[in-house]
C-alpha cells in the first residue's frame, strides 16, 4: 500500500462515526466526487480511488469492496514471456440514493443508477439502472418502490439502548415480532438462562 492510501486508511481508521468517514472522503478529495449526506463504513482506502464516483445519499455497508483495476496482465505477460499486455483499470460510478449492502464487491466498469438498494454479499459486475438487486452476480430483485412499500409494512422497533447494546426491552420486542412471522410460540427459540449474546 502506497503512502497516500496508507495515510487515509488511518485517517479513516481513526473517524469514529460512519458519516464522519463519507465526510472525510469529501473533505481529503479522495474519490473523484463524493457527494452530500453519505455514510461509509469501510475504513481501507481502495487502489486508485480517483477512478470512483459516489453521489447524494449513498449509504455503503462494512465489507464493501471496490475493484478499480485486475493484475491479469502479469499472468498474460508472463505465459506469452513478453510485456504486450498492461494493467486494466477502470470507472465506478454509484448515483443517488443508493444502498450497498454488507460484504458487496463492486467490479471496475459499472454503473449503479439512482434508487438502487444492492443486497449484502452481492457481485455487481454489470450496470445497475434503479431497484433493488441481489446475487452473485447480483440480479434484479424488485422496483425500488416495490421495496419502498414492503419496508413500510414491516413493524416499526424504536431501537433502545443502554451503553451502546440494545435494551432488554429492544430485544424482547425484535423477537416477539420474529417469532410473529415464522410461526413461532412464545418461549421457543429463548436462549437458556446466562447465554444470551452480550
Amino acid at each position: 500500500m502506497d503512502w497516500y492510501r496508507l495515510r487515509h486508511t488511518v485517517g479513516m481508521i481513526l473517524t469514529p462515526t460512519a458519516i464522519g468517514r463519507a465526510s472525510y472522503l469529501k473533505k481529503h478529495g479522495i474519490f473523484y466526487h463524493m457527494g452530500d449526506g453519505c455514510m461509509t463504513m469501510f475504513r481501507k482506502i481502495p487502489l486508485y480511488p480517483k477512478l470512483i464516483s459516489v453521489g447524494n445519499n449513498v449509504w455503503i455497508a462494512s465489507g464493501v469492496t471496490f475493484v478499480t483495476h485486475d493484475v491479469i496482465h502479469h499472468m498474460l505477460n508472463n505465459r506469452y514471456g513478453e510485456d504486450i499486455f498492461s494493467e486494466n483499470a477502470g470507472c465506478i460510478e454509484i448515483k443517488d440514493n443508493v444502498f450497498i449492502g454488507t460484504n458487496v464487491t463492486i467490479i471496475s466498469g459499472v454503473s449503479i443508477g439512482k434508487d438502487t438498494i444492492v443486497g449484502a454479499g452481492s457481485l455487481v459486475n454489470k450496470d445497475l439502472n434503479g431497484g433493488v438487486y441481489a446475487g452473485v452476480p447480483a440480479k434484479y430483485i424488485c422496483s425500488f418502490e416495490e421495496y419502498v412499500e414492503k419496508r413500510k409494512s414491516n413493524p416499526n422497533i424504536i431501537l433502545e439502548r443502554e451503553k451502546k447494546r440494545l435494551s432488554d426491552k429492544t430485544v424482547s420486542e425484535c423477537w416477539r415480532h420474529f417469532k410473529k412471522k415464522h410461526g413461532m410460540k412464545a418461549g421457543i427459540g429463548k436462549p437458556e438462562r446466562g447465554k444470551e449474546t452480550k
